[in-house]
């Protein structure tokens, strides 16, 4: 039995029963809102797991549901989008957001989001744990690895999950240039079928962080990807 929780926010119950469907042949637990008002509720009464927020949502949208989610909790989020443009994905990616799928969508595809998100959840092996360096010191920056921290200059820095996750995989091999595709299944766990611009922006929300304290740390390398430049 898959021990996560999973909550689905969407007002159409059509959806929320076809989700429903699927994932209790996965096993997977799930419970619902019908609102973003009853999903923050629940966020405090059944701390799930994972958050699926459609955007489409009368009186609060799943945009400004993203936005009051992140502001107490570090719940991975899905967002459901029936919006195509790049503005609205990247949106949502920019509030906090960890991945989307645009409806109509396949449970299947969602199914297997949510379960490389699981995956990335659970605790690493010993024997990885063993040999992974427990902390990278660079020139005015520490990325302690054990505490999930980053020090950059004197300053403790505050980053999403995701966030850490990037920065410490890139500052594994500094100098390494990384396509985005690289990034997308090292990083996320699985081979994207959305949109790439996920690892533009949180590079961005990277840069943002560390450029006031250690700059132009990840830098573009043009036409290929990134690449982590800091002296150790």
């Amino acid at each position: 039995m898959n021990p996560y929780k999973v909550l689905v926010v969407d007002d159409d119950p059509n959806v929320r029963e076809i989700i429903r469907l699927y994932f209790e042949k996965q096993h997977i637990e799930m419970i619902e809102a019908q609102d973003s008002f009853v999903a923050l509720e629940m966020m405090e009464k059944e701390a799930p797991d994972i958050v699926i927020l459609d955007v489409m949502m009368p009186v609060m949208d799943g945009y400004e549901a993203c936005r009051e989610i992140r502001k107490r909790y570090e719940t991975p989020i899905i967002m459901l989008t029936a919006k195509g443009e790049e503005f609205d994905r990247v949106l949502g990616l920019e509030l906090g957001a960890d991945d989307y799928v645009t409806k109509p969508f396949s449970p299947r595809e969602l199914t297997a989001r949510i379960k490389a998100i699981f995956r990335r959840m659970q605790p690493r092996k010993q024997s990885e744990e063993a040999e992974a360096p427990q902390s990278y010191e660079f020139d005015g920056l520490t990325i302690n690895v054990e505490r999930r921290e980053v020090i950059a200059g004197s300053e403790k820095l505050t980053l999403r999950p995701k966030e850490f996750d990037l920065l410490a995989h890139m500052a594994k091999s500094p100098g390494s240039v990384f396509t985005r595709e690289q990034l997308l299944e090292q990083v996320w766990g699985y081979d994207y079928i959305g949109d790439i611009r996920t690892v533009d922006v949180h590079v961005k929300k990277l840069r943002e962080k560390l450029n006031p304290y250690v700059n132009d740390c990840i830098q573009t390398v043009w036409g290929v990807g990134y690449k982590f430049a800091v002296e150790s």
